[in-house]
């Protein structure tokens, strides 16, 4: 995947916490913190957008729509 460079301005704490995990090797450099950061930041947002979208689902409906012609189907499969 193609990558771009970026600039971003940290407060000094924060930098001081990514140079520590650096130093303790958790990640080999900080634009490789950095990435990883945004992508679980990016990742966990889209989860919590699929989850509300989820909750607007009526249980209801949604059974209907699964269980749709299934008694037709149940009678013509063969016995095992």
């Amino acid at each position: 995947m193609a990558r771009s460079k970026v600039a971003i301005s940290l407060d000094s704490d924060a930098l001081e916490r990514l140079d520590r995990l650096v130093r303790r090797r958790v990640f080999p450099n900080r634009s490789r913190a950095i990435q990883e950061a945004v992508n679980e930041k990016l990742e966990r947002l889209e989860r919590i957008r699929l989850a509300r979208e989820c909750a607007k689902l009526d249980p209801r409906v949604e059974k209907a729509l699964a269980e749709e012609g299934m008694s037709a189907e149940l009678t013509s499969w063969p016995e095992y």
